[in-house]
């Protein structure tokens, strides 16, 4: 799309406060081109608050709305737990699950708006490329997506990031922002993944980078913490003796979870378009909900049911990487992951201490098992026998 088409287009462009976005968002502005940037509340703190960025970009001269999806993004986090729905390495792919919900959750937005055109800041070549275009045939299929940085005036005017940097800066974008030139941070309230340049070599140790939702298990506390969580359904509903929504469920779990340094992981992964990559990702509550949940699964699904949740997670694993999670094959993945998940509840106890957790104890099972547990040592060690009914001792 040219810079003159655009000009006959009502724009609504996606800016989360990186360069790329917002020197999309400042370039339109000052061609012409009627630019609506909209900032989605997701949980984010980095690189500013959502409220901020709004008050920010007004400041600058663009037109920016506030759209609060902190209740979809948890949701969307709740579901990549109940599916186990990590990617390579088990790590957990919040850039992607995040597409997902903005793309959603900002399309009646735009639509009330009388926007034409969705676009978003993205680098060109990248995953969120490939992401947006999938997320926005999907969901808003009468919205063309626009990629600014696959068009040659685009990268004309900004070779780099550094070239975005000083255009910023002269617009009063802040100071402290606009020194990103070699790091990118993206994140939300289920995680953050961290890339720069340092991180692309593979001889740099990932431990010099500052954690946002966690810290470094040798950073963690001396004392170990107990972390009780019901679940229904696989999904979590009280925390502590506490009822919890999914939003509440998620910033509890984060804030036990990055105490005690859950979750930091470093992965050399395989990119939506084969190639590989670098990166360094933290989401504690996701893995602290995970491991609980787990262990309810262990007791609760039999050996078939437990091998089909095992691929089902595989593949909607790679769905939201590659953008696919409301594609047909994600939609009947996740409806095949709720059946397997409508049975399993329970309270676990968990201890938590420098990046482990260890499972204490397990009640308020089901009375009706999944499948039959044998004991031995029960009946005096000397067979195996079933229990006729599956519950956990105090």
């Amino acid at each position: 799309m040219e810079l003159n088409d655009l000009k006959n287009q009502r724009v609504g462009l996606l800016v989360s406060g990186g360069l790329s976005s917002t020197a999309v968002a400042a370039w339109l502005t000052e061609k012409g081109v009627d630019t609506v940037c909209y900032v989605a509340d997701i949980g984010q703190e980095t690189p500013m608050p959502a409220d901020e960025l709004t008050s920010v970009l007004a400041r600058m001269g663009l037109k920016a709305h506030t759209v609060d999806l902190r209740t979809d993004m948890a949701e969307m986090a709740l579901d990549l737990v109940t599916y186990q729905a990590s990617y390579e390495g088990g790590y957990w792919n919040t850039t992607g699950a995040s597409r997902a919900v903005l793309v959603a959750g900002l399309a009646q937005a735009l639509r009330a708006d009388e926007r034409t055109v969705l676009a978003h800041g993205c680098v060109g070549g990248g995953n969120d490329q490939a992401r947006f275009a999938r997320y926005g045939a999907a969901l808003v299929p009468d919205l063309p997506v626009f990629t600014p940085w696959t068009t040659p005036w685009m990268l004309e005017r900004f070779p780099d990031r550094g070239s975005m940097s000083a255009c910023l800066a002269e617009v009063g974008f802040p100071e402290r922002l606009t020194d990103w030139a070699t790091y990118s941070v993206d994140g939300s309230m289920a995680g953050f993944s961290h890339e720069s340049d340092a991180l692309e070599s593979l001889s740099t140790p990932p431990t010099g980078l500052r954690p946002l939702l966690t810290r470094w298990p040798h950073e963690a506390p001396d004392t170990a913490e107990t972390f009780t969580v019901r679940f229904e359904r696989g999904r979590p509903v009280e925390i502590d003796g506490r009822p919890v929504s999914p939003l509440d469920a998620v910033l509890s779990a984060n804030a036990a979870g990055g105490r005690h340094g859950l979750s930091m992981r470093t992965v050399v992964e395989n990119r939506v378009n084969g190639t590989k990559c670098r990166g360094v990702y933290e989401a504690p509550g996701l893995d602290l909900l995970s491991h609980c949940l787990t262990a309810l699964y262990q007791v609760g699904l039999d050996k078939p049911a437990t091998g089909l949740l095992k691929s089902l997670s595989a593949a909607l694993g790679v769905a939201v990487y590659e953008g696919r999670f409301h594609d047909p094959y994600g939609r009947a993945a996740a409806a095949a992951a709720d059946t397997l998940a409508a049975g399993i509840g329970g309270t676990v106890e968990v201890e938590l201490y420098k990046g482990n957790v260890t499972v204490q104890r397990l009640t308020g099972l089901p009375a009706a098992p999944g499948t039959a547990r044998q004991t031995r040592f029960s009946g005096g060690g000397h067979h195996w026998q079933l229990e006729p009914v599956m519950a956990a001792r105090p």
